[in-house]
């Protein structure tokens, strides 16, 4: 039997999202035919105003809804210091852990020569840049422990390093091939307490 278009479509939407199978997007789309019209328009609402009003902060990268963003607007946070990660779930997760309290650099990405993403295609320029016109002693590098998140800090380390900024790299509190996004508190704790130098 084949589902009306309507929902048909529907179900094809949700499967664009990844990690998302066809029996989910099923399940997903009968639930939202089942709730009341009002919440069904609050969703698809915040859907229309989340890629509407979210842009990117000019300094760090992050994701905002002010430019620049709250982070970088915050002038009590440790400007000697800065972290560079792979993406903005990364800035969420470690801002979770309360204990960080420098700028952040999101580079959007990692560099990854089988995926065709090389230094130009991050957001590597803008934070040499940063480097030059800031007064930043150390740069904790916070890529994830995959071969392409090493890749990408000791490529980072070997450009930051001649201009005498200390590069660190996260303690391997995070296990290899896991992600900063989805690590708990404790284990980011001690991975920034045990970060070493590159």
């Amino acid at each position: 039997m084949q589902y009306p278009a309507p929902i048909a479509k529907l179900i094809n939407s949700f499967t664009k999202l990844p990690g998302i199978g066809a029996k989910t997007a099923a399940r997903l789309a009968f639930y939202i035919l089942e709730m009341p019209e009002a919440e069904v328009l609050e969703f698809a609402q915040n859907l229309i105003n989340a890629k509407r009003d979210l842009t990117y902060c000019s300094i760090c990268g992050n994701i905002t809804d002010q430019d620049p963003c709250a982070i970088c607007s915050d002038d009590t946070r440790d400007k000697e210091i800065i972290l560079v990660v792979e993406d903005t779930r990364d800035v969420m997760a470690m801002e979770r852990l309360q204990e960080y309290r420098g700028y952040y650099h999101v580079l959007g990405g990692v560099l990854s020569p089988m995926e065709g993403t090389g230094p130009d295609d991050l957001s590597i320029a803008p934070l040499i840049k940063r480097l030059s016109d800031e007064e930043v002693k150390e740069v904790i590098i916070a890529t994830n422990a995959t071969s392409e998140g090493e890749a990408t800090a000791v490529y980072l380390s070997r450009l930051i390093k001649p201009s005498g900024i200390k590069v660190t790299r996260l303690a391997h509190g995070l296990s290899v091939g896991s992600d900063i996004e989805y690590a708990d508190e404790m284990t980011l704790f001690r991975a920034i307490e045990g970060r070493r130098e590159l």
